[in-house]
């Protein structure tokens, strides 16, 4: 079904509640006071002008002048990692040569500000920068409000040469560009995640074992070997898993096994494959056996794993530290994280992790946002955030600048190294709704419920979310 402008806002409005319910790929930990938005100077820098470019056939955006803009950013980020961000913006502003002045605004999580953004877009008052995942963007490009960052991206005035595309990971690169919107890329990433396996190493050895599964047989047999025999450390009963019911849990372990969600060009969810239902009667057959639950409250897997009651987690990489400090106030006992048991030749490791959109706005606002948004991406900045945020840079140069990192972080030096496995989840319009109806299939067929009969009816409610959303 084809939805004019004004129906698409409408669809969107519908679909808010849903998405203040959903964080799309990820575990958001929990947030304090935002620190106060970035002030515009009082005496803007007056740095020396660049001549303008003058604008040419083989690149569009070379005439247009973006010295003297003010533009806003709306964020999620909050504590430390809000404070590192003011201050990088705060960098930007005072040495970026167009005299641009960035004002970076906390909105609240992506549900909150997906919420703001459409009201936003139904006043015609959009930001000029919003965090926005994949999906979310969409959603706004369908309501005309997104600019398409490809002409950015590779503009020869105002872009990236070769060799420097050549340093973003491909996938981290790749993740944007919309099929749906005929190629459309979104928005450009700031940093990602990436689904990993925790596991508990001197548990394993306990069992018998010198390293973490390969394989889901091997995932299971360890698994239920541990309800068998406890930790030594823990609290004297053992879980194998705890399942956190959510999206990007069942698309890592579709992914694993060389499944997709959607067909190559986007125009179809495939949420029945076999790939999907081995993935569900694993589950099923791991709770049926005793070997896995599910998580009792938010977070609950972290907590479980640190006392030594839990042998496995998969979860985001972004929790690396909150990991770290449920295991020393905890059990107190080494552990790792290793890439996802596969039935692939390699590891395939779902990436995730919201973009940057630039709005419609005017053309000098919206180059101006453009270069904040690839000044951020620049190795040196790039470098100082990760270590801040422990997302990942978008960029594989930063390692070089990261190496005191790396050492002081075994485990995301690991996790760093499995990159280049990865993949991605859909970056389509509507998809928020449709990981909410992927999740309720998951609870009821861990809880017993017939695995092909409830993927199948979970597909067409999806395809019919996907045809309903669509431009």
């Amino acid at each position: 079904m084809k939805l004019n402008k004004l129906w698409a806002i409408a669809l969107l409005l519908i679909m808010a509640v849903s998405a203040l319910l959903t964080a799309c790929g990820g575990a958001a930990q929990p947030t304090e006071a935002p620190a106060a938005p970035t002030k515009a100077p009082e005496k803007p820098m007056e740095p020396t002008k660049p001549p303008t470019p003058t604008a040419g056939p083989e690149d569009p955006l070379a005439g247009i002048d973006p010295s003297g803009q003010t533009i806003t950013y709306w964020y999620q980020h909050s504590r430390k990692r809000e404070e590192v961000l003011q201050e990088m913006i705060q960098e930007f502003n005072e040495t970026n040569e167009w005299g641009i002045t960035v004002v970076g605004e906390y909105q609240g999580h992506y549900g909150q500000i997906y919420e703001k953004m459409l009201t936003a877009i139904a006043a015609g008052e959009v930001p000029d920068l919003v965090v926005a995942y994949q999906n979310q963007a969409a959603s706004y490009a369908i309501a005309g409000a997104v600019e398409d960052l490809n002409p950015y991206v590779t503009s020869p005035t105002w872009g990236f040469t070769e060799e420097e595309l050549q340093d973003f990971f491909p996938a981290f690169l790749n993740q944007d560009i919309s099929a749906q919107l005929d190629g459309m890329r979104l928005g450009f990433p700031p940093n990602r995640s990436m689904e990993v396996m925790y596991y508990n190493e001197d548990w394993l050895k306990e069992l018998g074992y010198d390293g973490p599964p390969e394989t889901w047989e091997e995932f299971r047999e360890m698994a239920c070997k541990a309800v068998e025999q406890p930790f030594s450390k823990g609290p004297g009963e053992g879980m194998g898993y705890e399942l956190s019911v959510d999206t990007s849990r069942f698309a890592s372990m579709v992914f694993s096994r060389g499944g997709d969600l959607m067909n190559e060009d986007q125009t179809a969810y495939t949420l029945n494959t076999p790939e999907a239902q081995d993935t569900m009667k694993f589950l099923q057959e791991l709770f049926a056996d005793g070997c896995a639950t599910l998580v009792a409250e938010r977070y609950g897997d972290q907590a479980d794993f640190g006392a030594g009651k839990l042998l496995f987690t998969i979860g985001s990489s972004s929790g690396l530290p909150y990991y770290k400090d449920a295991v020393s106030e905890g059990a107190n006992f080494n552990w790792s994280v290793a890439a996802l048991p596969h039935t692939t030749p390699d590891p395939v490791q779902n990436i995730y992790g919201a973009s940057i959109s630039v709005l419609k706005t005017t053309p000098e606002r919206q180059l101006a946002a453009w270069l904040f948004l690839k000044w951020f991406t620049e190795p040196e900045q790039q470098a100082k955030w990760a270590k801040v945020s422990n997302y990942f840079p978008v960029r594989k140069s930063v390692a070089e600048g990261m190496k005191d990192y790396f050492a002081e972080n075994p485990a995301y030096a690991k996790a760093f190294e499995l990159l280049k496995y990865g993949k991605t989840e859909p970056p389509v319009a509507g998809y928020d709704v449709v990981r909410d109806l992927i999740e309720e299939a998951m609870t009821k067929i861990v809880e017993g419920a017939d695995v092909v009969e409830t993927l199948a009816a979970l597909e067409e409610e999806a395809n019919q979310v996907l045809e309903e959303a669509a431009p």
